[in-house]
């Protein structure tokens, strides 16, 4: 015979311990509040790629020189005192190699042009947004989209290491990547945009080389928009609920789609309160691992909350605690293997990585282990309280419910 699962008789103790678990959270929150990543900081957002130059160009006259590279072409603008006002366009598919661009540009007056990578393609030439593109400053620097990168990633966070509030991700792959640092404002100075991106530049050339720098992109996130992203980041979690809210309301009752709301929403707090303890990083990543313990912990409610609807019109009983007991019981090896196997999986990311992933495994671990804890009890504990006086209607009966040898855990 199969054995029954008494989860009810636990409904009182869970609620206190889950009580207690949210509600110690509170206290960090409110004495440290959370340890927010860069993602959600004002501060500096900086593109670098860390390459050789492929060919450098230098003005000796008295005009004024500037260099404009474009997708299919660089021009050359010349005026000022000692020439005459032109501009000269140097096409890539006339011109195809940088060996073969720079002795063109070699055959104007006091323009010298030298190849460093004869043979890349101009195609892929780019310049750095942070180099002056006039030429009497300094020699101008152009970069070959195609030469292996000079750094890793963990080289460049090593350069950045003697800074505060630093992060640096890898986008793009094989020759193409590039790496993002940021670089969160304390706000103690008024030229911090200014400051800090000097410190990062310098911090990269001393390590790699002054001319091995190519900045691609620089960006400053401003107070008030790291405000708006919080902001939308809860309202992003509160449109989740919301919707699986609606989805459970159609496919159930309505004490159904609360209670299985409800379970969620403790899963997203437990998270929360470990956060805020443990004061790990939040950032998009953890955000992201909110929401997947949502949509995981969902599945594992539904998948319950459809047993219990499949028994009351199957067993005959006026206690609809008995019907919750005999559908948890009917579930709770598919809730277990489920949760076991995928923290296998989970573990093995948050052992043998670092970082942002390592947070990411951490988090889910937790939601993972409040998900089947929730699946079991709470949704438990807010239908014994909804059905207190439930009385099975016709419809609802059919085959009595067989005894059952029963075990109390």
């Amino acid at each position: 015979m199969k054995k029954t699962f008494h989860f009810s008789k636990y409904i009182v103790l869970a609620v206190v311990l889950s009580s207690i678990l949210i509600l110690s959270g509170l206290y960090p929150m409110l004495t440290k509040g959370f340890n927010f990543g860069i993602d959600f900081k004002p501060g500096l957002v900086q593109d670098v790629r860390i390459v050789a130059p492929a060919m450098n160009i230098s003005y000796n006259g008295s005009a004024s020189v500037t260099a404009e590279i474009n997708p299919t072409d660089i021009s050359l603008v010349i005026s000022g005192v000692g020439a005459e006002n032109e501009t000269i366009v140097y096409s890539f598919d006339e011109y195809p190699t940088v060996e073969i661009l720079a002795a063109a540009m070699s055959n104007q007056e006091v323009i010298t042009a030298t190849a460093l990578n004869g043979s890349a393609s101009t195609k892929m030439l780019f310049a750095s947004t942070i180099t002056s593109n006039l030429l009497t400053n300094a020699p101008y620097n152009l970069y070959y989209g195609g030469d292996t990168q000079l750094a890793t990633v963990d080289s460049v966070r090593n350069a950045l290491s003697n800074l505060k509030d630093v992060s640096v991700k890898e986008l793009g792959t094989g020759n193409d990547i590039q790496f993002q640092i940021r670089m969160g404002d304390s706000g103690e100075e008024n030229s911090g945009s200014a400051n800090m991106q000097q410190a990062v530049n310098y911090a990269l050339q001393e390590t790699f080389g002054k001319d091995n720098i190519a900045i691609i992109k620089t960006d400053f996130i401003g107070a008030q928009y790291s405000s708006s992203l919080i902001y939308q980041s809860v309202l992003l979690v509160l449109a989740a609920l919301f919707l699986i809210w609606l989805y459970a309301t159609i496919r159930f009752k309505w004490d159904f789609a609360l209670a299985s709301v409800i379970a969620i929403t403790h899963d997203a707090l437990i998270i929360l309160s470990f956060i805020a303890w443990s004061q790990m990083e939040f950032n998009t990543v953890t955000l992201a691992a909110i929401l997947t313990i949502i949509g995981y912990g969902i599945n594992d409610t539904v998948v319950v909350l459809d047993r219990v609807r499949e028994n009351m019109r199957k067993i005959n009983t006026k206690n609809f605690m008995q019907i919750v007991d005999q559908s948890q019981t009917d579930c709770f090896g598919r809730t277990m293997i489920t949760t076991i196997t995928t923290l296998l999986a989970v573990l093995s990311l948050c052992i043998f990585t670092t970082g942002s992933i390592h947070d990411f495994a951490l988090a889910l671990i937790i939601g993972m282990i409040s998900s089947a804890y929730s699946t079991i009890m709470i949704t438990t504990a807010f239908l014994a309280l909804t059905r207190k006086n439930w009385k099975p209607s016709d419809d609802l009966r059919g085959v009595p419910l067989q005894q059952t040898d029963e075990v109390q855990i």
